[in-house]
């Protein structure tokens, strides 16, 4: 998917959502519990509830390889139920040297059909490049996350100045332009959106922490949307686990029109 029909979708749903599939096997409704593969059918509904509200889904690939082959194989049906229009996210945060890079890359990108993953820069160039290699695919390169760890290593003061986490933002754009990388930046993090913005201005920015995490969606629409809007904000369990009973899909439709709702006011206020 190019950013142009990236942005066209968002125009047309008036919508930057990004629904999160963390699906776990033990917080799904247990009435699902019943169908051959009670994973699937929970992201099938889930999918059917709000694909007219979001333009993304992000499965976190942890929930899935951790049920070994089965897991796979939910993740390749959900993969493949998603609209075509939507925007899939592997939110794998891969990082390791070029040739197993290569590998995740094929895997995610040729196997799977995903646009999008999730990597880790810890590693340097050679690690992020065979990612960037595949045509209308993206790289989402961890910038500034929101868990509480980050501080360890991401908001160092470097000895010639800003902090470890700037550093990636600039030195990363060297390896791809703004059609090919996006940047996982903590909705946390609101404060530092506006300075972010000054670094990587056209970028899109994969925004997590909305919702459980207690991210404020206007604060990240203020001081992080450009003028094609460059924003992805992700919701999961605030959407997909906000009930566990048999109206669990009415509910999380309820959640994601309330923030689609919260996102065409915002839209019109800030793009």
């Amino acid at each position: 998917m190019t950013k142009e029909e990236l942005f066209q979708n968002i125009q047309n749903k008036e919508s930057y959502l990004c629904v999160g599939l963390d699906t776990d096997i033990k917080r799904i409704p247990k009435h699902l519990l019943k169908y051959e593969d009670p994973i699937f059918e929970f992201n099938k509904q889930i999918i059917d509830a709000t694909h007219d509200l979001c333009v993304a889904y992000k499965p976190n690939i942890a929930f899935y390889e951790a049920l070994g082959a089965k897991g796979w194989e939910s993740l390749q049906k959900t993969i493949e139920y998603i609209p075509k229009e939507i925007f899939t996210v592997a939110d794998a945060k891969r990082g390791d040297i070029g040739n197993t890079s290569s590998l995740y890359a094929r895997a995610f990108f040729e196997n799977m059909n995903f646009d999008s993953i999730t990597v880790a820069p810890y590693m340097g160039k050679d690690s992020v490049k065979p990612f960037l290699e595949f045509d209308n695919k993206w790289v989402i390169l961890l910038g500034l996350t929101s868990n509480k760890g980050r501080d360890d290593f991401q908001k160092m003061d470097l000895v010639e100045g800003g902090k470890l986490y700037e550093k990636v933002l600039r030195k990363s754009q060297e390896w791809g332009g703004e059609s090919q990388l996006m940047y996982v930046v903590g909705a946390t993090q609101a404060a530092e959106f506006e300075s972010i913005r000054t670094i990587i201005p056209n970028h899109f920015l994969l925004v997590p922490g909305v919702g459980a995490q207690g991210g404020d969606l206007e604060l990240v629409s203020k001081y992080g949307m450009n003028s094609q809007c460059g924003l992805l904000v992700n919701s999961s369990r605030g959407i997909i686990y906000a009930d566990d009973t048999v109206d669990f899909t009415k509910i999380a439709r309820k959640k994601s029109k309330e923030i689609q709702l919260q996102m065409t006011e915002y839209l019109q206020k800030y793009l």
